[in-house]
C-alpha cells in the first residue's frame, strides 16, 4: 500500500540564499518519504523566490469584450520568440495586502480601468519543480467603453499596451498560439467555461442597478 497523506513528511536539512537581486535563488537540502517507504537520500534543490502573483481578467458582459495587455517580456526574448506578449492584468502581492486590493491597483495601474464583482477563478504553481511562486486568477466585471491606450509605470519599466477585444476575438488568438502566457491561457478557458454563468448573473446586476 502507498504512504497515506499522514505518513507524507518533510526533513529539511538546510537552506542558503545563493543569489539576491530581481528574484531570489535558494538552496534548499532536504528528505521526504517515499512511496514504498522510508525515508529518500538527501537530495538539493535549487529554488526561485519571487513572491506570489494575482492575475485579473476584466471582462465586460454588456459588450461580451476582454481587457487584454501586451507589454515587452524577457523570457520570450531570450528564447528566440517575439516578446511583446498579449495578457492580462497581474501584480505581485505585497506584505498584508488582500488579493482583491491587488486586483483593483493593478487594474488601475496597468489598465486605467475600475473592476467589479471580483470572483475567485483557480490558484496554481508557476512550476512547482523549480519555483515557489504561485498564481491567483480572477475575473471581473469592467465596462470597456472608456478602456484602451498606453499605461503602466515608467519608473517600474512598463509600458503596457491597452487592447479591447470582444469574446470570438480574443478565444481566435487562444486557439492560434498569439497568446502563449500560462496563466492567461488558464483565465480565458476558464471564461470559456463560465461565460454564460457569469454574464447572465452581471448583466442581472446591471440591469438592476442601471436601468430600472
Amino acid at each position: 500500500m502507498y504512504m497515506s497523506e499522514a505518513d507524507r513528511t518533510v526533513e529539511a536539512l538546510d537552506r542558503r540564499t545563493l543569489y539576491q537581486g530581481y528574484c531570489r535563488l535558494n538552496e534548499y537540502r532536504l528528505r521526504h518519504s517515499l512511496y514504498g517507504g522510508g525515508m529518500s537520500a538527501d537530495i538539493t534543490r535549487e529554488v526561485m523566490e519571487r513572491g506570489h502573483a494575482v492575475f485579473v481578467l476584466p471582462y465586460d458582459p454588456v459588450r461580451d469584450e476582454v481587457v487584454m495587455i501586451e507589454q515587452f517580456r524577457i523570457g520570450p526574448y531570450v528564447n528566440g520568440d517575439q516578446p511583446w506578449s498579449l495578457e492580462i492584468v497581474a501584480g505581485m502581492i505585497e506584505d498584508g495586502e488582500a488579493l482583491e486590493d491587488v486586483v483593483r491597483r493593478e487594474a488601475r495601474g496597468e489598465a486605467g480601468i475600475e473592476v467589479w464583482n471580483i470572483t475567485y477563478c483557480l490558484g496554481f504553481y508557476a512550476s512547482p519543480g523549480t519555483t515557489s511562486e504561485h498564481f491567483t486568477i480572477f475575473c471581473a466585471r469592467t465596462d470597456t467603453a472608456a478602456a484602451g491606450g498606453i499605461h503602466g509605470l515608467a519608473e517600474e519599466g512598463e509600458d503596457i499596451l491597452v487592447i479591447v477585444m470582444s469574446f470570438g476575438e480574443v478565444m481566435a488568438a487562444l486557439d492560434n498560439g498569439r497568446i502563449n502566457c500560462g496563466p492567461v491561457i488558464a483565465a480565458l478557458q476558464w471564461l470559456a467555461l463560465h461565460r454564460d454563468e457569469i454574464r447572465q448573473r452581471w448583466l442581472a446586476l446591471y440591469t438592476y442597478f442601471y436601468c430600472e
